[in-house]
């Protein structure tokens, strides 16, 4: 079952999910909606001769931080990670994130498969963004880029996600033991 923006509303107030910055206006009624924010990870094309994940290879990366105002242009067929503003989790729900589907009819993937946030993992996300448009598309920092759903659980689980064991945030642990060029 998933939350209503009523319940949303007050899970947030009763401090069952948080949600850094907290702002009425992006709730839907069984949503929330969250912004992109500053940072992206782009793969150095020249600097990668290939990806072997089975071999713990993978692309060079650079980061590129682009201020609020600014763009950023994500070209076809080009995938770039980028990050949330909102910080956010929940020891008692399951929180999903999904796309927007005024972005998605212009070609914006925002995951391959990272949709879904486990109790205990608290959290500034990690978008997965993809162009499969032909033309490019511009990001903006602080746009709406996706929506966070929260569903209550069966039971509580048996183990909860450890952000001791699992990092505080996974931005950072995405590129651990990889090469990122500053």
């Amino acid at each position: 079952m998933f939350l209503s923006d009523i319940d949303i509303k007050k899970a947030v107030d009763a401090g069952e999910i948080t949600l850094e910055p907290f702002n009425e206006e992006k709730l839907q009624p069984a949503s929330y909606d969250i912004l992109l924010g500053n940072k992206f990870v782009v793969n150095d094309e020249h600097q990668t001769p290939l990806v072997d994940p089975a071999k713990n290879i993978f692309a060079k990366t650079r980061e590129i931080e682009v201020a609020d105002g600014e763009e950023f242009i994500l070209h076809p067929g080009v995938s770039v990670l980028g990050i949330s503003k909102e910080y956010f989790g929940s020891n008692k729900y399951l929180v999903q994130v999904g796309g927007k589907s005024s972005l998605a009819r212009v070609g914006l993937m925002i995951h391959n498969t990272a949709g879904l946030i486990n109790p205990g993992h608290f959290l500034h996300i990690t978008f997965e963004l993809c162009n499969l448009n032909n033309v490019p598309i511009i990001l903006r920092p602080g746009m709406e880029i996706a929506q966070l759903t929260f569903s209550i659980l069966s039971s509580p689980p048996s183990t909860a996600y450890d952000n001791e064991e699992r990092g505080k945030d996974n931005w950072e642990s995405n590129f651990k033991g990889r090469d990122l060029i500053k």
